[in-house]
């Protein structure tokens, strides 16, 4: 009997920890924000991506020795994996990391980027020859009104175009937001047969080569080795870049991919939070009423993608 009973409460411990799986994730990848607000003064953010990309590239390539994890075996499938490297990681990081080096709040730089999958969602008709149904057109909409309501709001907080930051932050966010919309949409037409973590390390050598040489046009490339500085790269390298990905692949293994998709529109209010608590950023109510709206477009593009 005790066996039976230690056995229930085994897979009932189990059950626990895979449906808390795909939370952690969400929970995890927000935190990248937070970690490009924490080392950003002690790097320009070129050098600090591509510090990133080197650290996670030396711990990464063992491991995939070490669990068996083939290679891809096409030089095509390569040079797809590669582009959408670029796009997915290099753009986006980048253009993450430059707007908040520039001043933009965490907290708005994951929703403007969190509205990802309402660009991919507009892009995938004309590049994939996908139809958007009414309900996703809505989503649109929303998306649109939403993120007007949160920029306006930050528009009548400062005499500056936006509180705290100007336009090329903006412009730099945004560029993080095509970059990873064309990933997204590059990497579901060219590299469906990816394997994740073989493919996921390819990816940060083309990202990593893009931002090295980003780093010595246009940076200094010093580094303020501080404790802070230290402990968020290594959070960033272990966390993120591996931990995360290790995480995803243990979810898509267990069929619970899909749930991690529709739960990344919770990365913006993770992020906010983390930040306020953080950092004390505020959006005022119209800005706050803005970040609901716009999540809630995201929602109803992703429901109504997965139907």
């Amino acid at each position: 009997m005790s066996s039976i009973f230690n056995a229930l409460k085994e897979k009932d411990a189990a059950s626990l920890g895979l449906a808390a799986m795909p939370g952690i994730f969400v929970l995890l990848w927000s935190t990248g924000f937070i970690g490009a607000k924490f080392g950003l003064p002690y790097a320009e953010p070129f050098t600090f991506l591509f510090l990133r990309f080197v650290l996670t590239l030396l711990l990464l390539t063992p491991l995939i020795w070490i669990m068996r994890i083939s290679w891809p075996s096409s030089p095509t499938l390569w040079k797809h994996i590669a582009v959408s490297g670029l796009l997915v990681h290099g753009t986006y990081l980048g253009g993450v990391f430059y707007g908040i080096y520039w001043g933009m709040p965490a907290g708005l730089a994951a929703l403007l980027v969190g509205l990802q999958p309402l660009l991919t969602a507009a892009c995938a008709g004309p590049l994939l020859g996908e139809r958007l149904t009414r309900r996703q057109w809505l989503g649109l909409l929303l998306g649109l009104v939403g993120i007007s309501l949160v920029l306006g709001s930050k528009l009548e907080l400062g005499s500056t175009l936006f509180s705290g930051f100007g336009m090329g932050a903006l412009v730099s966010v945004m560029a993080a937001l095509v970059g990873i919309s064309l990933g997204t949409l590059y990497q579901k037409r060219y590299c469906t047969s990816m394997p994740l973590l073989s493919g996921a390390a390819i990816q940060y050598m083309a990202a990593g080569g893009l931002l090295g040489i980003g780093a010595l046009l246009f940076e200094s490339r010093e580094v303020e080795w501080s404790t802070t500085f230290i402990l968020t790269l290594g959070w960033l390298v272990l966390v993120l870049s591996i931990a995360a990905i290790l995480l995803l692949m243990a979810l898509i293994k267990k069929g619970e991919a899909s749930r991690v998709a529709s739960l990344f529109y919770l990365v913006p209010p993770v992020t906010a939070l983390q930040a306020w608590w953080l950092f004390d950023e505020r959006l005022p109510l119209m800005g706050l009423i803005g970040m609901v709206i716009a999540i809630a477009g995201v929602v109803m593009v992703v429901k109504s993608a997965s139907k």
